[in-house]
C-alpha cells in the first residue's frame, strides 16, 4: 500500500464528503442540534432527578457523557453514507477511477473528524451556558477533546464495516441503534456506576464508553474532591483502556473494512 496516495486521495474523498454539506445542509443542522439537544434534555429534564454523588453537581457530572454518547452516535455517518453510496452506485464509480481503493475508506472516517469536531465545540458552549466548568488544566482540556476524537475515529472504523455488509441506509440505521445504545446507556454516561445492578455494574465497567467517559470526567476535572476510582482496573486506568481498545478497534476493522470494501467492489 502506498501510504503517501493513500492519503492524496483520501484528502480528495473527505473534501467530496464535506462538500456534501453545502448542498444537504441538514446534515449541519442535525449535527448542531442534536448535541444541543441532548444536553438541554438530561440537564434541566432529567438533572433534577438524578444525584450524581457528593460535593458533584449533576451537570458538570453530564457533560463528558453526552460528549462520549454524541461521538459515538456521529461514527455512524460513516456507515450510513457508505451504505448510501452503494445503494447508488458511486462505490462503482470510485472503483473505476485510479485511485487507491482504500483512500475511499480513509476519506469517509477523515472527514467525520470534522463532524466530530463541530459537534463538541457545539457541545462545549451549549455545557457552559447551562453551568458546566473544564476544572482542569488547558493541556488536560486539550487531552479530553483529543481522546473523544481519536475514541470516535476508532468507532468510525467500526461503523465503515457495517456500512459495507448491510444492504441499506435503514438497516445501518437500526443496526448501530440495537450496538450503541447499550454501550452508551449501559455505562456511566448518565448515571454513577453504583445505580446499577451487580451484573450490569460489571459490564459498565469495563466498556469503552465508561472508560473513555471517566477518563474525559477526570481531565475536565469534573469530579469530586478527594474523588477514589473504582476497584475496576479499567476505570483506576481509563485513558490507558481506552486506547487499548482504540488500538484493537484499528487494528481489527481497518484491514477487515478494506477488505469487505474490495470484496463490494468487485461485485
Amino acid at each position: 500500500m502506498n501510504a503517501p496516495r493513500v492519503l492524496i486521495d483520501g484528502w480528495v474523498v473527505a473534501q467530496r464528503n464535506l462538500i456534501k454539506i453545502k448542498r444537504v445542509p441538514e446534515i449541519l443542522v442535525f449535527v448542531l442540534i442534536s448535541p444541543i439537544m441532548f444536553v438541554v434534555l438530561f440537564a434541566y429534564v432529567f438533572g433534577g432527578a438524578i444525584d450524581a454523588g457528593p460535593g458533584l453537581n449533576y451537570r458538570e457530572f453530564l457533560i463528558a457523557g453526552i460528549f462520549a454518547q454524541t461521538v459515538v452516535f456521529g461514527a455512524t455517518f460513516t456507515g450510513a453514507s457508505l451504505a448510501e453510496d452503494m445503494q447508488k452506485g458511486f462505490i462503482d464509480r470510485f472503483r473505476s477511477l485510479p485511485m487507491s481503493r482504500s483512500a475511499v475508506l480513509v476519506g469517509r472516517t477523515g472527514s467525520d473528524i470534522v463532524y466530530n469536531v463541530i459537534s463538541l465545540v457545539v457541545m462545549a458552549l451549549t455545557g457552559l451556558l447551562v453551568g458546566w466548568r473544564a476544572r482542569g488544566s488547558f493541556l488536560d482540556s486539550v487531552s479530553a477533546f483529543l481522546l473523544l476524537i481519536v475514541f470516535a475515529y476508532a468507532i468510525s472504523w467500526v461503523m465503515a464495516y457495517i456500512g459495507l455488509i448491510v444492504p441499506s441506509v435503514d438497516v445501518i440505521n437500526n443496526a448501530s441503534f440495537m450496538v450503541i445504545m447499550p454501550l452508551t446507556f449501559v455505562s456511566n454516561a448518565f448515571v454513577p456506576l453504583e445505580t446499577f445492578p451487580s451484573a450490569l455494574q460489571t459490564f459498565a465497567e469495563w466498556n469503552p464508553v465508561s472508560t473513555v467517559t471517566q477518563a474525559v470526567r477526570e481531565l475536565f476535572g469534573n469530579v469530586p474532591d478527594g474523588f477514589v476510582a473504582p476497584d475496576a482496573w479499567s476505570l483506576q486506568h481509563p485513558v490507558v483502556y481506552t486506547l487499548i481498545w482504540v488500538g484493537i478497534i484499528v487494528i481489527v476493522f481497518v484491514p477487515l473494512s478494506v477488505r469487505q470494501y474490495v470484496r463490494a467492489s468487485a461485485k
